[in-house]
């Protein structure tokens, strides 16, 4: 008889080890028997999206994600991760290189922020404390939220049928309520303004704070980072939250280096889950998952394998999920509205990553050699960073791109040999698919020539550092990675898509359509980036249906 598992999860990424690594540990407390997990990743290793490889002899290069602050403080604690090795160096500096002029610096350190920003205006930097209040108060709103299953209003009815969550209409009203009581302690202007700022684009908010036109394009930068939106784009502002509900060693908005590149992260949450009894498959691809009467009882491996369990565990986006590995006609059996859901979902790719070996460490225009130290954003103001966005609008990837830089290894020297170092570039914007053509090498070429000489202009001399480097368009990502699209979030973060309606209405609170299937990547609430909640919240949520009998 073929081995039955509690879990099985889909896709090692950082989610679905979370998962794992929960669901083991929380299957022996209570007095309840230990769960049986088992992790499939296709890949030769786990990690996904964050992934450290040796490409260039003697360089670790963090292939996808390249930077360390939302990974939540309640799961590095739970799952002791230090004591599984992992180290995340914080940085304090943030830069914006000027070929024309003084560059714009900031720095963990609010008050030198502030006298940075005098020297270009002393209006800005009077407004800049108004800012900081406005994003900490969004921030506290809406951080209890990460670690809650979102309450869906419309499982409150007493008399709808909740197959998926038969005991969840409480649990909905509660969680309503604890928001409603959130909302309470504000007064009628702040409630007005949290509704507000979840609409509004990033463009129309910074205009009501601020007046110099770089400062602007800077402060933008962490809102249309993956989001195939420009600066002006309504929901804009709330992306921007969304890289700032992070913190390292307490430090709220924190940004820092994992020791050893971005796989150091899923490293040690794999150390923890194998610790707790978790098996990990590598090499273990899923072709699809196997329903029966309504029912998920495992998957099929691309090399014919059968697998079944209790439960399976999806770590895949959406898309992919619903429209590779489950047949159209076990969706139609439970809801014919479901393929539809999937088939609309918005997951469009619109960034690029360029992962370089250098030479030495270049020196930037405008900036203090310090500032490499940190994150370099080259994007101007809001006209270049619309010019870029205007560009993928057509099908094409932008000609001036904006840049999001960091070299880890001013801070951490086991990434690269003495003396050297690995830069990492994310590029905005690149499509899926170009209007004229598919991605061709020659396009590739192209692409990643307009980047390293949008780079060699703010930083002179930079093209004679390069080593070696490797190019990644979202095709690439998409066909190696295994992100639909190459979108970083799994899905895009606007208003339609989240709480509740992450990933699709009906569907948000990690159980999927069937009895034994469940959602934990990034695809689901609260979005995408290193957090690991998704993959926190559907293990608390699959444990109270083992305790409940619902899985059997």
């Amino acid at each position: 008889m073929a081995e039955l598992y509690d879990a099985i999860v889909i896709g090692g990424g950082h989610n679905g080890l979370t998962t794992a690594a929960y669901l083991a540990m929380g299957g022996q407390q209570g007095g309840r028997n230990k769960l049986k997990v088992l992790v499939l990743e296709r890949y030769k290793k786990v990690g996904g999206a964050a992934m450290s490889e040796e490409i260039y002899p003697g360089f670790t290069y963090s292939t996808c994600s390249y930077v360390c602050s939302l990974l939540r403080p309640e799961i590095f604690r739970f799952l002791d991760l230090p004591r599984h090795g992992l180290q995340v160096i914080p940085y304090e500096i943030n830069s914006s290189p000027n070929p024309e002029g003084e560059g714009i610096i900031t720095y963990k350190d609010h008050d030198r922020t502030r006298e940075s920003l005098r020297r270009h205006s002393i209006k800005d930097a009077e407004a800049y404390d108004h800012y900081a209040a406005e994003i900490s108060r969004q921030c506290r709103f809406i951080k209890p939220l990460l670690l809650l299953t979102p309450p869906d209003p419309t499982q409150i009815n007493p008399f709808a049928q909740n197959r998926i969550n038969p005991w969840g209409r409480r649990e909905d009203l509660d969680g309503l309520l604890k928001i409603a009581a959130e909302f309470s302690r504000m007064g009628e202007k702040e409630m007005y303004e949290i509704i507000r700022f979840w609409t509004m684009s990033i463009g129309d908010f910074l205009d009501e704070y601020f007046e110099h036109p770089r400062w602007k394009g800077f402060s933008a930068a962490s809102s249309i980072i993956g989001t195939a939106l420009g600066p002006y784009s309504p929901g804009t502002a709330y992306v921007l939250l969304h890289h700032y509900m992070g913190e390292v060693d307490g430090q709220i908005g924190a940004w820092g280096f994992a020791r050893g590149g971005m796989g150091s992260v899923s490293k040690a949450i794999a150390s923890a889950a194998t610790e707790a009894g978790v098996e990990i498959r590598v090499n273990a691809e899923v072709a699809k998952i196997i329903v029966k009467g309504g029912r998920a009882v495992g998957v099929a491996l691309s090399n014919g394998e059968e697998i079944y369990g209790k439960t399976v565990v999806s770590n895949l986006d959406p898309k992919r999920t619903y429209l590779k590995l489950i047949e159209k006609s076990d969706l139609d059996a439970i809801d014919p509205d479901i393929h539809g859901y999937a088939r609309n979902f918005k997951i469009r790719g619109s960034s690029g990553k360029l992962n370089i070996a250098l030479d030495g460490l270049p020196q930037f225009a405008g900036c203090p050699k310090e500032s490499a130290w940190g994150t370099i954003d080259i994007g101007g103001d809001f006209d270049y960073i619309e010019h870029a966005f205007d560009d993928y609008k057509y099908g094409s990837w932008s000609k001036r791109p904006f840049l999001d830089i960091v070299i880890p290894t001013t801070v951490d020297p086991t990434m690269a040999p003495p003396g050297k170092h690995f830069m990492s570039v994310f590029v905005q914007y690149v499509p899926y698919k170009l209007a004229e053509s598919p991605w061709t090498p020659q396009m590739k070429a192209a692409f990643e020539k307009d980047v390293i000489d949008t780079i060699e202009e703010n930083a002179p001399g930079f093209r004679k550092l390069i080593l070696h480097c490797q190019t990644r368009t979202p095709w690439d990502i998409e066909n190696e990675v295994g992100l639909t699209e190459g979108n970083i979030f799994q899905g895009e973060l606007t208003l339609d898509q989240l709480l509740f309606n992450r990933p699709f209405p009906g569907l948000g609170q990690y159980r999927g359509p069937f009895d034994g299937f469940y959602m934990c990547g990034s695809g689901t609430h609260p979005g995408g980036g290193v957090m690991g909640a998704p993959g926190a919240n559907t293990a608390r949520e699959m444990l109270k249906d083992f305790k409940h009998g619902v899985v059997k």
